[in-house]
């Protein structure tokens, strides 16, 4: 029975409330919260803006990690998933207030913390949502994905202020309090994964189907371009501020800019969210997701309006804001649904990989120039290219459409 475009939210919001709270409150928080500690950590254990830059590479530490966790939410499903992963994250947080000055306990703190952690962002909360809605899955996915911009919009002013108050120890402990409330929430109104007309015989993955997908060429496109457009990750990560800073905003002015950038983010992930349930998806990649190159070469180019910055934010955002969107939407339309979240692991991944390539050169280029103009001008350019491997999905699609080879479906 099909149910119809409205009815699908009726039905299903309290799973759609419950995936919006847990990725907005998980691991997602660090990415609008991490530069707000650089300055403070930078001054008082002497870190350089170089080693701190590193931050952004530990991803690829985890590389080996984030599959496993993708494979081990579709075979116990996103509730247990969740628990796991809301029980390392505050555990995390205080590990960070408790560091004692070593950039390298710092790192460490960093890589255990994302393992576990990574069970509380899209490969399980997106999962929660493609399970239940078909008609208005673009959409349900934008929501979701909104709500982590929507809460870095409220906490970076606040976790600011408490931070220039109280010092970034408790700045830490208060992400600590706000995860455990977040996943407690998140956990009790979820409920149990559907993993609809998917039999428990069906969810095991032989090596042959395992090569079979990573060979895909579609898949292949994703990852490329999702690798692409995450190389300037660490722009608005960890480094936003301190290049904000760098292009002469105060301090305040660029807190303030950060919760601009989070609410470019939220409209770009609602407006893709429309678009997705009305226009090829290609087509909104090539729009949205080669948008950012504008911010970034504003930014290098060392303009110092706080109206065109800002615009550059808002822009930089509304990029952000679509990619997860897209690339879940892509996995959930042309692959079976059972091995969802494995393929979602594969674009996180990508994602992490992309950000530490990303934060490698701005290390590089700092240590030789001290400046971040060469890493926003690679930034511009891998966003282009990015966005252009997306597009290339419509064409594939098209081809075999028009040679009548099969395309994976999904299972619901």
């Amino acid at each position: 029975m099909t149910v119809g475009y409205s009815s699908e939210f009726r039905l299903h919001w309290q799973p759609l409330l419950a995936a919006s709270v847990g990725i907005a409150l998980g691991a997602a928080l660090t990415h609008y919260t991490m530069s707000l500690f650089g300055p403070s950590l930078i001054a008082e254990f002497g870190w350089s803006k170089a080693s701190f830059a590193l931050v952004g590479s530990l991803p690829l530490l985890m590389l080996l990690f984030v599959p496993l966790a993708g494979r081990f939410t579709d075979r116990f499903g996103t509730r247990i998933a969740a628990i796991v992963g809301f029980i390392a994250l505050p555990l995390g947080f205080v590990a960070f207030a408790l560091q004692t000055g070593s950039i390298v306990e710092f790192f460490a703190i960093w890589v255990v913390q994302h393992i576990f952690a990574i069970l509380t962002t899209s490969m399980v909360f997106c999962r929660v949502v493609v399970e239940r809605f078909d008609s208005a899955r673009g959409m349900a996915l934008s929501l979701v994905m909104s709500a982590p911009p929507l809460a870095g919009a409220i906490a970076a002013p606040a976790l600011g202020g408490l931070i220039a108050e109280e010092g970034w120890r408790a700045g830490y402990l208060a992400l600590a309090v706000t995860t455990t409330i977040g996943g407690l929430l998140a956990i009790s109104l979820m409920g149990r994964s559907q993993r609809r007309n998917v039999p428990r015989d069906d969810l095991h993955l032989t090596r042959r189907e395992l090569g079979q997908l990573l060979r895909n060429p579609m898949l292949v496109l994703i990852l490329a371009g999702m690798f692409l457009v995450n190389v300037p990750q660490a722009f608005a990560a960890s480094q936003f501020k301190l290049i904000a800073m760098d292009s002469g905003v105060t301090s305040e002015t660029a807190t303030w800019m950060l919760s601009i950038y989070a609410l470019g983010v939220i409209v770009g992930r609602l407006l893709s969210g429309l678009a997705l349930d009305r226009v090829p998806p290609h087509f909104v990649a090539l729009v949205a997701l080669g948008l950012p190159a504008i911010g970034y070469v504003i930014f290098a180019s060392h303009i110092t309006t706080i109206a065109i910055l800002s615009l550059a934010v808002i822009v930089i955002g509304f990029a952000q804001g679509a990619e997860s969107d897209i690339g879940a939407y892509l996995v959930s339309r042309r692959f079976e649904m059972k091995n969802f979240s494995l393929l979602l692991s594969f674009l996180t991944a990508m994602i992490g990989l992309g950000s530490a390539a990303g934060s490698l050169f701005l290390s590089a280029t700092l240590q030789t120039s001290d400046s971040y103009v060469p890493y926003l001008l690679a930034s511009a350019g891998a966003t282009v290219v990015g966005a252009a491997l997306f597009t290339l999905t419509g064409m594939r699609r098209a081809e075999q459409n028009r040679l009548n080879v099969p395309v994976e479906q999904p299972a619901d």
